[in-house]
């Protein structure tokens, strides 16, 4: 692709990606995602309500009347970006591409980062670790993730989520909020990565998901191509059993992925390709600003 192809389509995620995150996502995302704990500020007179255990007695013993010490939440977070770029995501049957969701999905998570002062990094993952971007801050960096994660060509189709799990655990040290991005079509078990990690660090999951992977339409013989096997075969979509199946394999491996979700306690969401997806993150944001 040509350089200023490229350039004309990262500036349009910026643009968009930085909107949103400027108008909708910057306060919830900051009540949503707190930093590593409180510090000390600065001292001032005790007024009415305030906590005696927050005198400090020194300053009050100098000048003969009570002072409280005052703490600030320490803001900064390191927040990691885990990114599925297995062949699955090269489907879309509506409004997008699931790839092309994600990446306005992960840039407008890096913009809502950023603008809290919080590093940014980057797991690109397929059925191994592909690529490691390290947490760093500034519009610099953030225009590196956004043209890596359009340009960013994967050497492998196939899919593991505990290969990035795993990297996040013995890669970052301290503890980090990060979001594992992915359409979750895996078959190995990713449940006790899943857990180490969201004891080290606060995990966040979020699906993005197809219309046609829940409904398949009425057109007769239909040849379908899995994107990360290469296998073929035809399905009969006139067959109002097929279909039926079709769904209910569906929402077998959602319940599947949902429990494995919960019990390691990690918060999740589900984004459909055709739907926008402020109101399924806002919806998550609220939520975990509710718990904490």
């Amino acid at each position: 692709m040509e350089v200023q192809s490229i350039l004309s389509k990262v500036r349009r995620v910026e643009i968009k990606a930085k909107g949103l995150s400027n108008d909708i996502f910057a306060g919830q995302y900051h009540s949503a995602f707190k930093g590593r704990g409180m510090t000390f500020s600065e001292v001032r007179e005790y007024q009415y309500g305030d906590d005696v255990r927050d005198i400090d007695w020194n300053v009050t013993a100098r000048f003969h009347r009570p002072y409280v010490k005052v703490y600030e939440e320490e803001r900064e977070l390191t927040v990691m970006l885990l990114v599925d770029v297995s062949g699955s995501l090269d489907f879309g049957t509506k409004k997008q591409f699931k790839r092309d969701l994600l990446v306005e999905l992960a840039a407008t998570l890096a913009f809502s980062a950023i603008q809290n002062n919080d590093k940014i990094g980057v797991i690109f993952f397929s059925d191994h670790v592909e690529k490691f971007i390290p947490p760093k801050k500034g519009r610099k960096h953030i225009l590196y993730i956004i043209r890596e994660l359009l340009e960013y060509k994967p050497e492998s189709r196939a899919t593991n989520v505990s290969t990035a799990v795993q990297y996040l655990t013995n890669a970052i040290k301290k503890r980090c909020t990060a979001f594992v991005i992915s359409d979750f079509i895996d078959d190995h078990d990713f449940y006790q990565p899943l857990v180490i990690a969201n004891k080290k660090h606060d995990v966040v999951a979020i699906q993005i998901y197809d219309v046609r992977v829940t409904d398949l339409p009425d057109v007769g013989l239909l040849r379908i191509r899995d994107s990360e096997t290469g296998a073929e075969r035809y399905i009969d979509t006139s067959s109002r059993r097929v279909r039926d199946a079709h769904k209910a394999h569906w929402l077998k491996r959602q319940e599947a992925l949902h429990n494995v979700f919960a019990r390691c306690n990690v918060d999740a969401v589900s984004v459909r390709t055709d739907e926008d997806f402020v109101k399924s993150l806002m919806g998550l944001f609220a939520k975990r600003s509710r718990k904490v």
